[in-house]
């Protein structure tokens, strides 16, 4: 079984891969009331999320 699907088997909560919502690349826009934020993939991997 792959992790994604263990997390998701495991949890009710909604699962996303941060690749697939950057579309393979390091930002993504993500809504929230009307308000844009910033996801963004760091080259050590990390994710950070700004208003």
């Amino acid at each position: 079984m792959s992790l994604m699907n263990a997390i998701r088997t495991n949890t009710a909560t909604p699962v996303h891969d941060a690749r697939i919502l950057t579309a393979g690349g390091t930002t993504a826009t993500i809504v929230l009331d009307g308000t844009p934020y910033t996801l963004r993939i760091t080259r050590a991997g990390k994710l950070i999320l700004t208003k």
